[in-house]
């Protein structure tokens, strides 16, 4: 079976969507890119998360051709596909439909420096214009709102993030839905302070360059 192991996470991490907290029923969905194969594995279509089977995640090329499975991949597939043809950074794609981050989506709003957790999406979360789902206009919107972010809404609908692999892309997902719950919330009492423009560069360095455990290099 193709691309078993990053079958095995979209499945381990389409179910975490729910356990988080982060979706209802079959919302959202997750891809994972094998850049080296040039193939995407993504959650298929309205197949229950805990029903989900890796022989179930479909596997496509960066044409949007399906080459592995008898299911019909995520609705969003071009959604996905435009990062992994179009940006070299990113190698793992979660969208969701979390409340808060879909709150302002609905209000098509994005996040601001309200938080320094902020800065792992970038300066700030930008809203994208709406689209359809399932639309090109709708992968070309959310591509053009997560430039220089690894973070974006998507208007009316919820939110968006990508990493080098799944579980930065996850853990970015969660930040942000964190952050936007905090926003809302603050709003409703007050008006957020927020970060400068000098505070968050210095986050963004931080968690690009020294936040968590770094990969120690291969002996030569």
């Amino acid at each position: 079976m193709l691309l078993q192991k990053e079958r095995e996470d979209v499945v381990k991490y389409c179910q975490m969507l729910i356990t988080h907290g982060l979706t209802k029923g079959t919302g959202g969905n997750i891809s994972i890119l094998n850049r080296e194969e040039g193939l995407f594995a993504i959650s298929p279509s309205g197949i229950d998360y805990f029903e989900t089977e890796p022989e179930d995640i479909v596997v496509m090329n960066l044409k949007g051709e399906i080459v592995d499975s008898n299911r019909k991949p995520s609705s969003e597939h071009e959604l996905h596909r435009i990062f992994y043809t179009d940006r070299d950074d990113i190698d793992a794609v979660v969208h969701t439909h979390s409340v808060y981050s879909t709150v302002l989506a609905t209000l098509r709003e994005g996040l601001p420096a309200s938080s320094y957790l902020v800065a792992f999406s970038g300066y700030d979360v930008r809203c994208a214009e709406y689209a359809s789902y399932g639309s090109m206009e709708l992968a070309k919107n959310t591509f053009e709102a997560m430039k220089e972010r690894n973070a974006a809404f998507m208007a009316n609908h919820g939110l968006i993030a990508g990493g080098s692999d799944i579980l930065n892309a996850f853990n970015i997902v969660e930040q942000i839905e964190q952050c936007a719950e905090v926003y809302v919330k603050a709003r409703s009492i007050g008006t957020p302070v927020l970060l400068d423009h000098d505070e968050m560069t210095r986050m963004i360095d931080s968690f690009n360059n020294s936040y968590g455990q770094r990969k120690a290099k291969k002996d030569l």
